[in-house]
């Protein structure tokens, strides 16, 4: 009995021992993953260096918008100094569209599901313009690139502004459907909305405050993000492809005005470049090199606050190489300005 006993005594220890070992495996395994987790977040690994496949990058095509003005600057984020960025940024390939024996065709396609039927008139090598049989409605079209613009005549017709506009979302659902309709609407043409009301006065159209002093309803359908980062246009508040849309119901009379200035991004060519530090984009925003994309209601010689940086694509409305990474500057009473991010030697003379 005494042998036995003493089996089954070691028998209970050794399995209490292994449990023990078990627990303390377990509980270090924990300890250690959180560690690394820990490690790597203090100590991240540097990512790898730039690709630069493109070489020598073309300059960002700011739009001439006649803003100029000598400010000064403070800067006053919410975390009181600069953003922690990357040290380097995707640079998107922008496909040029070559002309072909379709390209009219095509085109003529695309303003006939806009029901502009009567057409083309040939204005220029790539500019022609198709009419509306009904109505004072106008469609200008670049049939290599696709881009238009799309002008109603209210003072010949103000029909359309009978009945109320209908509210931004159904606005906007109205854009998009025609845009589906014409095959102009691209997958990444998902990003954020925006609207603003208008009414006709002396035979223009003026701001509104709200929809039921309007009789007009302007929507802007943007870029989606591109590697989490939004996608800026020349105006801020104005998309590339907007659309003025009136409570009409016939299709022919929805789209008042509207510009579609969309230009393809290739997300499968991409190159990694070097950026600027958000402290060298600064010091070329003191030093009077950013683009003022909006002046807001700042004048001349005044001292604003920078209140956010951060970095943005640029979508730009003409022709361009490459869809590249901006740093974007937000200041005081509707302020907005822009750099290029990608640091100088990169970019040809």
């Amino acid at each position: 009995m005494t042998g036995l006993t003493q089996v089954a005594i070691s028998a209970r220890k050794a399995i209490r021992y292994t449990i023990y070992l078990i627990i303390f495996l377990m509980v270090g395994k924990v300890v250690l993953d959180a560690a690394i987790v820990v490690y790597k977040r203090t100590f991240p690994a540097p990512p790898p260096p730039p690709t630069i496949k493109f070489g020598k990058l073309t300059k960002v095509e700011f739009p001439d918008n006649k803003i100029s003005a000598k400010l000064s600057y403070t800067l006053e984020t919410p975390d009181g100094g600069f953003p922690k960025l990357s040290t380097q940024a995707k640079v998107f390939f922008m496909p040029k569209i070559n002309p072909n024996l379709l390209s009219l065709d095509v085109a003529t396609e695309k303003a006939t599901s806009l029901q502009f039927t009567d057409g083309p008139q040939q204005i220029s090598d790539t500019l022609y313009r198709y009419r509306s049989p009904n109505y004072p409605s106008v469609m200008e079209m670049n049939i290599v690139t696709g881009t238009f613009s799309i002008s109603y005549d209210l003072t010949a017709d103000r029909t359309p502004l009978d009945t109320k506009p209908p509210v931004a979302e159904v606005a906007a659902s109205h854009f998009r459907s025609a845009l589906s309709t014409a095959d102009a609407l691209p997958d990444d043409l998902t990003g954020p909305t925006s609207h603003d009301f208008f009414k006709l006065a002396d035979a223009k159209l003026v701001p509104a405050l709200s929809l039921s002093e309007s009789d007009v309803v302007k929507v802007n359908l943007f870029r989606k993000d591109y590697d989490e980062f939004p996608s800026m246009t020349g105006k801020p508040s104005e998309s590339n492809v907007w659309a003025i849309i009136s409570g009409a119901t016939s299709r022919e009379q929805q789209i008042i005005a509207s510009e579609y200035h969309y230009l393809p991004v290739d997300e499968s060519q991409f190159s990694t470049y070097p950026i600027k530090t958000p402290e060298q984009a600064y010091s070329e925003l003191q030093s009077g090199q950013a683009f003022i994309a909006d002046l807001g209601l700042n004048k001349d010689g005044d001292t604003l606050k920078i209140r956010r940086i951060y970095l943005a694509y640029f979508d730009p409305e003409v022709e361009t190489n490459f869809f590249q990474p901006i740093y974007v500057f937000e200041g005081d009473n509707g302020f907005t300005a822009y750099l290029p991010a990608v640091t100088a030697d990169n970019y040809e003379e």
